[in-house]
């Protein structure tokens, strides 16, 4: 059933998918908490071919965070999610997939050690928040500015502990990111330490260590700095 399906008829809940959507949760939470710790959460473009210089730069910043520490965990499908999936498994690290069903088919990707495949976007964003120790936005559209602002919003309100958020490629973001500087900070819409909850490079080392740093921090009871 699509995600805005109606209720069956007289306003009865069905009950068959319901239980549907909760097995779905228990699975994805019985997965998350294999996960090895720290984790980071990589998010972008499934369009991304294996020429494009985004793919390159998504693939050594999976070996920089593996080398790390981190555990790189995507959105399990092709294009820059697989590039940082691949480059977590160069180099012997650990490699996770939440995967999607999509009409079109979204395939897991061929360089995942663990992958679960989800029928409800909502159910498949809490397991990346929950496995998550930090969060990576790379390059992509509607569904990685879902997937970035998503993330923001809940660090934002306090639904979840004040993890990093690092955006790669700053070229890429400089429209959105001075959009929010003019027109949501500049208009009140959001304020100046909201804005500061990103933090924008191009080097993956830089990515990592931002992230460590962050994750080091929390572990030690420490909210993390900028």
């Amino acid at each position: 059933m699509p995600e805005n399906a109606l209720p069956a008829a007289g306003g009865r809940v069905e009950r068959a998918h319901v239980d549907r959507i909760a097995d779905e949760f228990f699975d994805g939470f019985d997965a998350v908490a294999s996960v090895v710790h720290p984790a980071v959460s990589v998010f972008g473009s499934a369009h991304a071919r294996a020429d494009n210089p985004a793919y390159a730069a998504a693939r050594e910043l999976g070996r920089v965070l593996a080398r790390e520490g981190f555990a790189v965990v995507t959105g399990g499908g092709p294009g820059l999610m697989e590039a940082a999936n691949r480059g977590a498994q160069d180099v012997g690290g650990v490699s996770i997939g939440f995967n999607i069903e999509l009409p079109h088919e979204q395939r897991p990707n061929g360089y995942l050690d663990l992958c679960l495949t989800f029928r409800h976007f909502y159910v498949r964003k809490t397991m990346f928040v929950k496995a998550a120790d930090g969060f990576v936005i790379l390059p992509g559209g509607f569904g990685t500015l879902d997937e970035l602002f998503e993330s923001l919003t809940l660090i934002q309100t306090g639904k979840v502990e004040s993890f990093p958020v690092v955006l790669m490629d700053g070229g890429y973001w400089t429209g959105l990111l001075r959009w929010l500087e003019e027109r949501a900070l500049g208009e009140g819409m959001i304020s100046a330490d909201d804005l500061a909850l990103i933090h924008v490079t191009d080097d993956p080392t830089d990515a990592a260590r931002f992230l460590r740093i962050a994750y080091e921090r929390r572990r030690d009871g420490h909210t993390p700095g900028r």
